[in-house]
C-alpha cells in the first residue's frame, strides 16, 4: 500500500510541475482555453493509467509531449467540434497591453489556420522550445521532416499575417537574417 502511495505522490508532483507549461502547449496547438483544459486532462489521465509502469521511461516529458499531440491529432481527425458546444461567455481577464493583445490574438488565429502537423512542429519548436532533435523523436518523424514541416509552417504563418514579401518569399540561397550564402 507504501508503494502504491508513493506512485500516487510522484504523479501528482509531477503533474503539478508540468501542468501550466502543458497547457500552453495545448493552447497553442488547439488556440481554445477549453478545449487545451479538455487536451491535457485527458493526456494526464492517460498518464496516470501508465504511471507504474513508466519508472523506466528515460524522458518522461517526451512522452507526455507525444501523448498531449497524439490527443490532439485524434480529436482533430474524430471532430470534437462537431460534437462539442460550449456556451456562454468567455472570463473576464485583465487585458496585458493593446498591442500585445492584438498581436496575440491575430498569431493565435493564423497558427490556428496552419496545418495541425506543421502547427505541431511550430508549437513544440517555438512554445516549447524544444530542439529539432527532440521534436523529431516526440512526433516520430526524421530531423529533415521537423526542419521542413517549420519552414513550410512559417511560411503559411507569414502569408497568413502579411508579412512584407521579403520575409515570405526568400531568395534561394538567403539566410533567415536576409544575407546571402556564398557557395552551395
Amino acid at each position: 500500500m507504501a508503494r502504491s502511495q508513493q506512485n500516487d505522490d510522484d504523479y501528482v508532483e509531477y503533474v503539478t510541475a508540468r501542468r501550466m507549461a502543458l497547457h500552453r502547449m495545448a493552447f497553442a496547438l488547439c488556440g481554445d482555453g477549453h478545449r487545451a483544459d479538455d487536451l491535457v486532462q485527458q493526456t494526464m489521465t492517460t498518464l496516470y493509467l501508465k504511471w507504474h509502469k513508466l519508472r523506466d521511461v528515460t524522458h518522461l516529458d517526451r512522452y507526455v509531449h507525444s501523448m498531449l499531440l497524439r490527443n490532439y491529432l485524434h480529436e482533430r481527425r474524430t471532430g470534437w467540434l462537431s460534437r462539442v458546444w460550449l456556451v456562454g461567455n468567455p472570463p473576464e481577464r485583465e487585458a496585458a497591453g493593446g498591442d500585445d493583445v492584438e498581436l496575440r490574438d491575430e498569431l493565435r488565429i493564423a497558427l490556428s489556420r496552419v496545418p495541425p502537423r506543421q502547427r505541431a512542429v511550430l508549437v513544440l519548436r517555438f512554445t516549447c522550445d524544444l530542439p529539432v532533435a527532440e521534436v523529431a523523436e516526440i512526433l516520430n518523424i526524421s530531423e529533415g521532416t521537423v526542419k521542413s514541416q517549420t519552414a513550410h509552417g512559417l511560411a503559411a504563418l507569414r502569408r497568413l499575417l502579411g508579412a512584407p514579401p521579403a520575409l515570405s518569399a526568400a531568395r534561394p540561397g538567403a539566410s533567415v537574417h536576409g544575407a546571402t550564402r556564398r557557395g552551395n
